[in-house]
């Protein structure tokens, strides 16, 4: 074997898959068709949930000075998140240039090899691995596992068999980054104004502006349009003429809406673009592949490491394939209220009404940051259960510390809020992937859940699989299904 793990593609899901993969103690190749970085950006920023996980990871010092909102949108409609209480605000014009180098440094830094100018052509799977060609060699690379993450036009996806249904596209949008012109910040998607036009300000002086003719039907492209049709559509909907400025990159996408079946089939797996596609509504189409690799890293460790069995990974497409789901249905809804004509104009006006009342307001906010998701733990009335475990302060011994913090090393983490012996005997056998920490929970609000929380078992990715009082099974039950059998 050349790795345990080959994953395919060094975007922002690649190469948070590869850190993971590391953290973990797993070996882990990364092939990027590339052979450098483009430098160009369609994600201009983290959801609220991504800021929490870089958080998690110890990584948001690296992106420097971030600047973070508390303002959001559902298909135009102004989203207020404050309303979610959460511990961060969704960080603005980040570009994805920027996230695929701190993601590069982190994963190199922890001992991924990441090799670019590698094009794969050649998936196939056999009983004790996958084996990976590469154009250009002659001998093929080995692992037990292969990930895709190679986007929206996934080889890995084509070669190894998926299927990739969905609706097709039916309008075109452009995007252009820009110098040396002077727009205010907008975004207008009134049924009225013949289009969707936005424009936005990224760092070193670029300015993006993203614009689409209403009823456009999509082009196929083989090539990046010219900035001349940008300016066209922008000049026809705004009356603004910005042929003038001199355009750093140039790009087209659509409203295509497709995910695949299964994002496990047998050895190859799948994340990020290359399982789900959609119109990048909220820019959640970065952030959900990012929390897909998330998700998946430290089930494919440990299967990998062989301390849990390979059924762990069956929980990845349970988990992941409904979070995709949701996601095409809220980024369709918004198309529809982005790109529509007039007859969405009652709908538009129905939602607006809704939005004033604060429970419609923290759903639609709770949708397009990420912060809804549950996962199937295996039951109980615990309110935390398969939820992620919030930012809590906690004392241990004579030391300030935080949940998040204690989540860093990427293992598991068994929170003994009441300084139980009997409870931390039960799970000595899993003291090799799981960390017992008796704390004392600090400042916590008095309708939080976790005032009457004795114990919470808590994964690698955040979630709560166990706590008690309140879950269906027994903690060694949790632990061996989270984590394999006890030594």
């Amino acid at each position: 074997m050349d790795a345990s793990v080959i994953v395919v593609g060094a975007g922002p899901a690649g190469l948070m898959l590869a850190g993971e993969l590391r953290l973990a103690g797993v070996d882990v190749l990364v092939l990027e068709r590339l052979a450098e970085p483009t430098g160009e950006s369609r994600g201009i920023g983290f959801t609220i949930r991504t800021m929490e996980l870089f958080d998690q990871r110890g990584l948001l010092p690296r992106f420097g000075d971030i600047e973070t909102g508390t303002a959001g949108h559902f298909g135009g409609l102004p989203l207020d998140l404050t309303v979610l209480a959460a511990a961060h605000g969704a960080a603005r014009t980040v570009p994805q240039s920027r996230t695929e180098a701190v993601l590069d440094s982190w994963a190199r830094q922890l001992g991924a090899d990441i090799r670019r100018g590698q094009e794969v052509v050649a998936v196939t799977e056999d009983t004790d691995g996958v084996s990976v060609s590469v154009r250009g060699t002659e001998r093929a690379l080995r692992a037990r596992y292969v990930v895709g993450c190679d986007g929206g036009r996934s080889t890995v996806r084509t070669l190894a068999g998926f299927d990739f249904p969905g609706t097709p596209a039916t309008t075109e949008l452009f995007l252009a980054d820009l110098r040396g012109v002077d727009l205010p910040p907008k975004m207008t998607a009134d049924p009225s104004a013949g289009g969707l036009v936005m424009v936005a300000h990224l760092p070193d002086g670029i300015t993006r502006v993203i614009a689409a003719e209403r009823g456009t039907p999509p082009t196929r492209r083989t090539a990046p349009p010219d900035f001349s049709e940008v300016a066209g559509v922008f000049k026809r909907l705004t009356d603004t003429d910005i042929s003038g400025a001199e355009p750093v990159w140039v790009s087209a996408f659509t409203d295509a809406a497709r995910q695949v079946s299964r994002y496990r089939r047998g050895r190859v797996l799948l994340a990020g673009d290359a399982a789900h596609i959609h119109l990048p509504a909220g820019g959640q189409g970065m952030n959900t592949s990012v929390q897909d690799s998330v998700n998946l890293g430290w089930k494919l460790a440990a299967v990998a490491r062989g301390t849990a069995p390979e059924t762990l990974l069956d929980t990845y497409h349970e988990e992941r394939h409904p979070v995709g789901r949701r996601l095409l249905a809220n980024t369709r809804a918004q198309s529809l209220l982005i790109l529509g004509g007039e007859d969405v104009t009652p709908v538009r006006e129905v939602l607006t009404e809704l939005l004033d009342h604060t429970e419609v307001a923290h759903h639609l906010a709770g949708r397009v940051s990420g912060l809804d998701i549950r996962y199937d733990v295996g039951g109980g009335r615990h309110p935390l259960l398969g939820a992620r475990l919030p930012q809590l302060t906690l004392r241990n011994g004579e030391l300030d510390t935080t949940s998040t913090q204690l989540l860093r090393t990427g293992r598991g983490l068994l929170l003994d809020l009441t300084d139980n012996p009997t409870l931390r005997r039960r799970a000595h056998g899993w003291t090799d992937r799981v960390d017992i920490v008796t704390a004392v929970p600090r400042d916590i609000p008095g309708d939080s859940p976790l005032t009457t929380t004795a114990a919470a078992l808590v994964r690698p990715d955040g979630h709560v699989a166990w706590a008690a009082p309140g879950s269906h099974h027994d903690l060694p039950t949790a632990l061996e299904r989270w984590f394999g059998p006890a030594r």
